[in-house]
């Protein structure tokens, strides 16, 4: 039938998921619905937005992957026009993980500009 990964113990909402909490089993329950997590790099380093139970299936649906900017935390952010970037300290109005359009105050301005997450944790400027 397949494989599917199960939590060894309970995770709760937020937490980030490691590969320790999970192990694969085989699936026996041909009804079993579909959307559960197959392989544990689906799972592991991910964020549950729900309790999982012992045992239970993941479904791949209720994971998030983890905020790289937390609201509140000072973060850097970046313009770039050409060969020229501008940077500055800006402080992030919501949580975010890479890949996230989000809205961030200007430390130095106050403005408040909209940009994108980066894999290294700043925040990529849009034009307006």
């Amino acid at each position: 039938m397949g494989v599917a990964v199960v939590p060894k113990q309970i995770i709760y909402p937020g937490q980030e998921i490691s590969a320790t909490q999970l192990e694969e089993v085989e699936v026996t329950n041909p009804k079993l619905a579909a959307g559960y997590a197959t392989a544990l790099g689906e799972v592991e380093g991910m964020v549950s937005t729900r309790t999982l139970l012992p045992g239970r299936t993941i479904q791949v649906a209720t994971l998030r992957a983890p905020f790289l900017v937390k609201r509140g935390a000072p973060v850097r952010l970046t313009f770039a026009i050409g060969n020229m970037v501008i940077s500055a300290s800006g402080t992030p109005l919501e949580n975010a993980a890479m890949g996230d359009v989000i809205r961030v105050r200007n430390i130095d301005s106050g403005v408040i500009v909209s940009g994108t997450v980066m894999r290294d944790g700043t925040v990529q400027v849009m034009a307006k």
